[in-house]
């Protein structure tokens, strides 16, 4: 097969074959459990949807309160049942997954109330969330709520050893970011989870553990709910949204935390019985039932990259040997022109907007300009492909996505392209 054309098109070197065919090559085991993975998770989801009968009838889009929008009811059931949860909120109002994941600490923590992140401070929009920088008006911390937080290990490892001096009977709720998010430690798997979940609950029964979910859904056979938390949340614009739906986020854990959420986002008193869907029920369930395949393409194409920049010197995250809990893939690259030239290649590679240039930008809910490439069919799905980073040391672009692998694959020809033209290769 005649590839010239292609590459003439895009000024690629097909010299790049052979260090990519190599990289592909020594990854034949690890694409080989990821279709177990996604085999399994794909499994899970028809199980739901036939379950709680899915029908055709639940696609209609009701109008005003929303009392007749059944199709919102069936997609709680289905994710509840997915989620191994008693209960769950997915909307549409729900706008991203910082929005998500601030619902539930606002609708379970009141003044007074202690939260402790046990895997060190939380994503950057998130601390804006809390107020431990920015000092944006509403935060928790001008609420009354205390924070703590538990440092990460001399390896970036979760401190088992010490939750048990940082929750005490005080401590109402305790975080876990799943994910990468911008640090320079791997995903934290299920099993670090379940750990870290024993040792919560072994210090306070009581302790809420909620777990920021975002990027991890189906990297894995099992979600954290299943290992003992008590409640998740993410944005069905990353993993579950397959790259379909169009917008939404989701909570998923017990019957009345649940409630409190519901709550918060509507009213007491109206809680999950009003909301509409506003159509998007076809598109929540379509995006979950291709986000088990959509994941593994995901993460088949970060451990290309992963593998490659290894090859070629660049300290990456996780390693290629690690285990991986969510589709981000980390490069350091110590350079600041280095992740603005990797980024821009990545946009360069995308299937909308590839014809703009990204640039570091202060961005809403960050303290540092921010560099994003992300050009697909929904605007904001990291699900689809994209790389960004903040601009601060060691600068690093966090790559995530890639609906289908020959697309990260191509995305990859043209970073290589960019990086050898500037020398950087």
């Amino acid at each position: 097969m005649n590839f010239n054309d292609i590459y003439n098109h895009y000024n690629i070197d097909p010299a790049f074959d052979d260090l990519i065919k190599n990289a592909e090559n020594n990854l034949r085991n690890d694409f080989d459990k990821l279709e177990e993975i996604s085999e399994f998770n794909q499994l899970k989801v028809l199980k739901a949807f036939n379950r709680n009968n899915l029908n055709t009838q639940d696609f209609i889009s009701a109008t005003g309160y929303g009392y007749a929008d059944t199709g919102r009811e069936k997609v709680e059931k289905i994710f509840a049942d997915v989620f191994k949860s008693e209960d769950a909120l997915v909307r549409p109002s729900i706008v991203a997954g910082t929005h998500a994941l601030s619902l539930v600490l606002f609708s379970l923590l009141n003044h007074g109330d202690k939260m402790v992140a046990v895997t060190d401070d939380p994503y950057d929009t998130m601390q804006q969330v809390i107020g431990i920088v920015g000092n944006k008006k509403g935060n928790l911390l001008s609420k009354g709520v205390v924070y703590d937080k538990l440092s990460l290990d001399n390896d970036n490892k979760i401190d088992y050893k010490n939750i048990d001096k940082i929750i005490d009977k005080d401590t109402k709720l305790a975080l876990i970011q799943r994910s990468t998010g911008y640090t320079l430690r791997r995903a934290f798997t299920i099993d670090e989870i379940k750990r870290a979940v024993y040792e919560i609950k072994k210090t306070n029964p009581n302790t809420i553990v909620f777990v920021d979910n975002c990027y991890g859904e189906f990297t894995e056979d099992k979600e954290p709910i299943e290992v003992g938390a008590d409640i998740v949340a993410g944005s069905l614009i990353k993993n579950l949204g397959g790259g379909i739906a169009i917008t939404g986020g989701y909570i998923c854990g017990k019957a009345d935390l649940i409630e409190y959420c519901a709550n918060t986002l509507t009213a007491p008193g109206i809680g999950k019985d009003e909301g509409l869907s506003f159509g998007t029920t076809r598109h929540v369930l379509q995006g979950l039932y291709f986000a088990p395949h959509i994941i593994k393409e995901a993460i088949k194409v970060g451990l290309l990259f992963g593998k490659v920049f290894d090859k070629l010197g660049y300290d990456v995250i996780p390693k290629v040997d690690d285990p991986r809990s969510d589709i981000v893939q980390s490069i350091i690259f110590r350079d600041p022109d280095k992740v603005i030239t990797f980024c821009k290649a990545i946009q360069e590679a995308a299937t909308v907007d590839s014809n703009l240039v990204p640039e570091p930008f202060p961005m809403p809910g960050y303290e540092d300009p921010v560099i994003m490439a992300a050009g697909g069919f929904v605007e904001g799905a990291t699900s689809e492909l994209s790389a960004d980073g903040p601009l601060r040391e060691p600068y690093v672009a966090y790559l995530q996505g890639g609906l289908n692998y020959y697309h990260g694959k191509h995305a990859l020809k043209c970073v290589l392209r960019n990086f050898k033209k500037l020398g950087y290769i």
